[in-house]
């Protein structure tokens, strides 16, 4: 695959901020389409030396100039409070044909700004679910976006052909698209990802007060509240901005959330049993129900639980087994709390080909493995 669209324009991409997300993308085109030309700008030089360096990015620029002014599609990856300012700059070299979108977690603000500038007509909003706690273009990886929900939000005034096309894009770096009005957008990240962020950080914050003198709910803490409390690792700058910015949203539901929470506090000081069962039955039900193949504000994971004997050079001799297969390692670690008298390596893939085929290694050689 080398193109979305006609095969005889090799299509060009700029990118106005070149982190984790924006270096994500950029991977991914040069990954499935790889004669294109890639065009960026970063105000870090680190993050485009090492882009150029890589072979992603073909121009690297330190200005927002004519150096995009034959891109085809434009992705504003800078902090939300840059975007004013950015399409100012980068609205004079935007040719007619061009396509500006952006990575945002909140749309409402982008597409007032789009409109100020008069840019209804060439703008889609994006906004790939997916990231790592971790900033900065050299943690990126086009895989990322396998399996992803991509958000899209175009301008009415976009043509229905351009749309269309510019999914196509997006699906062909193995993302999925989905197009939602900019309002709907809001809604849905608010519930599914901002108060998230909230709850945990709050759930964080509760036990590092409650905790003893001698840090022991820290110490003990594992499993179930390290799942849950995953994502308070990520950038608090981001996070206060979404906040500030999907405010209405994230209100709404965060009062919805702390009446129910009310609702459950009332059934577990009544001792209600029947309503407790059903409290956590429904849940499972409904979070059971997630389709194994999305991925989003809930990263699906690719998780192997390896059983270990307990002695020198185990654990090396797994990653040797895979290494010598060219299988990458997202993640290791020994699980602690075990059923098992043995040691349990967990073991997280980047998709699930890789689990697929790490399994198949370490069967082949002897390990008892389970997801």
């Amino acid at each position: 695959m080398t193109q979305a669209h006609n095969n005889s324009h090799v299509l060009s991409f700029g990118f106005i901020g070149l982190g984790l997300i924006g270096g994500t993308i950029a991977r991914a085109i040069r990954r499935y389409h790889q004669d294109a030309i890639i065009v960026a700008y970063n105000p870090s030089k680190n993050s485009l030396d090492e882009a150029v360096a890589d072979g992603v990015v073909n121009v690297a620029t330190q200005s927002i100039d004519e150096s995009f002014s034959d891109c085809d599609y434009i992705f504003l990856c800078a902090p939300v409070h840059c975007n004013d300012e950015n399409i100012s700059l980068i609205k004079p070299y935007l040719k007619e044909t061009a396509i500006l979108t952006d990575i945002g977690s909140v749309k409402t603000d982008i597409h007032l700004s789009i409109s100020k500038a008069g840019l209804n007509s060439q703008f889609i909003g994006g906004h790939p679910m997916t990231g790592s706690e971790r900033t900065k273009y050299r943690n990126s990886k086009a895989e990322f976006l396998e399996n992803a929900y991509y958000i899209l939000t175009p301008e009415r005034e976009v043509p229905e052909e351009k749309v269309f096309t510019f999914a196509e894009i997006i699906r062909s770096l193995c993302a999925i698209p989905l197009v939602l009005s900019s309002d709907q957008h809001d809604y849905v990240t608010a519930a599914v990802s901002h108060v998230p962020h909230v709850i945990s950080a709050t759930l964080v914050n509760l036990v590092r007060d409650s905790d003893t003198p001698e840090g022991i709910m820290k110490t003990i803490a594992a499993g179930g509240f390290k799942d849950i409390t995953r994502i308070s690792s990520s950038s608090p700058v981001m996070w206060q901005q979404i906040c500030l910015t999907n405010r209405d949203n994230i209100l709404k539901l965060l009062d919805d959330y702390i009446a129910a929470l009310s609702d459950n506090r009332n059934i577990i000081a009544s001792a209600d049993s029947d309503a407790l069962y059903k409290l956590f039955d429904s849940a499972r039900k409904y979070r059971d129900s997630f389709s194994s193949s999305q991925s989003g504000p809930i990263q699906q994971s690719f998780v192997l639980h390896i059983t270990i004997a307990d002695r020198p050079h185990a654990l090396a001799q797994i990653v040797d087994l895979l290494a010598d297969e060219n299988i990458n390692i997202k993640n290791l670690g020994i699980v602690h709390s075990r059923e098992f008298e043995e040691g349990v390596l967990s073991l997280e893939l980047h998709t699930s080909e890789g689990m697929k085929q790490a399994e198949a290694v370490l069967q082949s050689n002897g390990y008892s493995c389970h997801e």
